[in-house]
């Protein structure tokens, strides 16, 4: 079993920055083992459905983004940490949603797509005012 933990949400205002760090742990979890995992972060915004926002994959570390955050937010991952972070730059009031990371043990999964992914952090706000 994997949790993950969400943190560094918050209010900013339009054009700054955030970073959000999302930590994972488990009893038989080992640093080889997230180092090996696919990992994601997904939005929701209140009645919209979960947004895909980036991921990266395990083994060179390629990443993939929506079109609406490309250029702006970054993902990274740190395996001698098990954290996966995600820069936000030039924050936009329509990027205000809860934020959500995600992990999955398998390589080769549709990476935009919210049922490929097993383990989930509870969330963090991010608010973004004009």
């Amino acid at each position: 079993q994997v949790q993950l933990v969400e943190s560094g949400g918050g209010l900013v205002q339009a054009g700054g920055s955030l970073r959000l760090s999302c930590a994972a742990s488990g009893r038989t979890f080992s640093t080889y083992s997230f180092s090996t995992y696919t990992l994601a972060w997904f939005r929701q915004s209140p009645g919209e459905e979960r947004e895909f926002v980036a991921a990266i994959r395990w083994n060179i570390g390629s990443t993939y983004y929506a079109d609406s955050v490309k250029g702006r937010f970054t993902i990274s991952r740190d395996n001698a940490e098990n954290t996966v972070y995600l820069q936000m730059s030039c924050l936009k009031p329509e990027d205000t949603a809860v934020y959500s990371c995600a992990a999955s043990p398998r390589h080769n999964v549709v990476i935009s797509k919210d049922y490929e992914y097993d383990y989930w952090g509870q969330g963090t706000q991010v608010t973004v005012s004009s």
